[in-house]
C-alpha cells in the first residue's frame, strides 16, 4: 500500500541550475531532514537547456522529476504535477527561494489544519538583502491600485490605504492576517480547497497566475492568509526580469506587462467603459518599453 503523503512541494524550473541547487539544498537541510510530515518533492522542468535535470538527479535523488518537451509556462507546468498528486496539501515553491532556520513550513500546515475556512497561506518572503518582498502581501490589482503602484504613489504614502491597494502597505507586516493575494513563489493550498477552485489558469504563461488563483479562492469563499512567523528568502527574478541575461530579462518584462492586460481583460474589461481598456493598454505599453 502506497504511503499517504501530507505535503507535496512543486518546483517549476526553466534553466537556473545554480539557484535551484540552493533551493533544494536548503529545503533538505531546514525542512525535509527535520519535519515529521510525509513530504514529496516534484520538479517540473520546462525543457531547460542547462543541466537542471542532470544536476537534480545526481544530487537530490528524493526529487521526482517531470520533464516537459517544451516550455509550457509556470501555470501549465504546475498543473502537470497538480494533476498527478493526491496529498492533503500542496506547496508551490520557486527555484530561486532559499530556506533557513526561520522557514517553519509545518507552522503553515498546522494553521491550515486548524482553520478550514482558509484556502491559501503564504510565508513572509525576504529579498536577498533582507528587505520584504512586497509580492508576498498583495491586494486586488484593480485599475486604481495598479495605477498607484506603477506611478509609485505607494512609495510616497506607504501607509495610506487609498494608494496602497496593490501591496496593502497599510497592514502590519509582522502580524498574521488575511490578505487578498500572496506570491506563487511560496504558497500552500489544501487539497480540499483545490478541488473546489480548480487548477491554475494556463492563459497566464508567466506572472499574474497567482493573483488570478487567489481571486478565485476568494470568490469561492476561502480566506487567504499571510503568516510572517514563517520566513523564506527569495532571490527574486534570478530567472526572470532581474536576470543578468538581457534576452531573458526582456522577455520576462514583456510577459509581466502582457499578463497585466490579460488579468484586466478577464475581470474588468466587461465591467468598465471600453476606453478604459485602451487607456490601460497604452499605459502598460509605455511601462513595458521603459519610458
Amino acid at each position: 500500500m502506497q504511503e499517504k503523503i501530507d505535503l507535496s512541494i512543486i518546483i517549476v524550473s526553466y534553466n537556473g541550475s545554480f539557484w535551484l541547487k540552493k533551493t533544494l539544498e536548503s529545503l533538505k537541510e531546514f525542512y525535509l531532514d527535520q519535519t515529521t510530515k510525509r513530504v514529496a518533492v516534484y520538479l517540473v522542468d520546462n525543457a531547460s537547456t542547462d543541466d537542471v535535470v542532470v544536476m537534480t538527479r545526481q544530487n537530490f535523488p528524493f526529487v521526482q522529476i517531470i520533464e516537459l518537451e517544451k516550455n509550457l509556462g509556470f501555470a501549465a507546468a504546475n498543473n502537470r504535477a497538480l494533476k498527478e498528486i493526491s496529498s492533503d496539501y500542496v506547496m508551490l515553491l520557486n527555484p530561486d527561494t532559499q530556506l533557513d532556520e526561520r522557514s517553519r513550513i509545518d507552522l503553515l500546515l498546522d494553521y491550515l489544519s486548524a482553520h478550514q475556512e482558509v484556502g491559501m497561506i503564504g510565508p513572509k518572503l525576504l529579498l536577498t538583502d533582507g528587505r520584504l518582498d512586497p509580492a508576498c502581501h498583495r491586494g486586488e490589482p484593480n485599475p486604481w491600485a495598479a495605477a498607484c503602484y506603477f506611478l509609485r504613489l505607494e512609495k510616497l504614502w506607504p501607509r495610506w490605504r487609498l494608494v496602497n491597494g496593490y501591496h496593502r502597505g497599510d497592514l502590519d507586516m509582522d502580524k498574521i492576517h488575511s490578505i487578498e493575494a500572496i506570491s506563487g513563489a511560496a504558497m500552500i493550498v489544501p487539497r480540499s480547497a483545490l478541488e473546489v477552485v480548480g487548477l491554475l489558469d494556463e492563459r497566464f504563461f508567466l506572472y499574474a497566475e497567482d493573483l488570478d488563483w487567489a481571486r478565485r479562492f476568494r470568490e469561492a469563499g476561502y480566506q487567504i492568509i499571510y503568516d510572517p512567523e514563517c520566513i523564506i528568502i527569495h532571490h527574486k527574478n534570478k530567472t526572470g526580469i532581474a536576470n543578468q541575461d538581457a534576452q531573458i530579462s526582456g522577455k520576462s518584462r514583456e510577459y509581466f506587462f502582457n499578463t497585466m492586460l490579460q488579468y484586466y481583460d478577464k475581470y474588468y474589461a466587461d465591467k468598465l467603459p471600453k476606453f478604459m481598456r485602451r487607456l490601460v493598454q497604452s499605459f502598460l505599453f509605455v511601462k513595458k518599453e521603459g519610458w
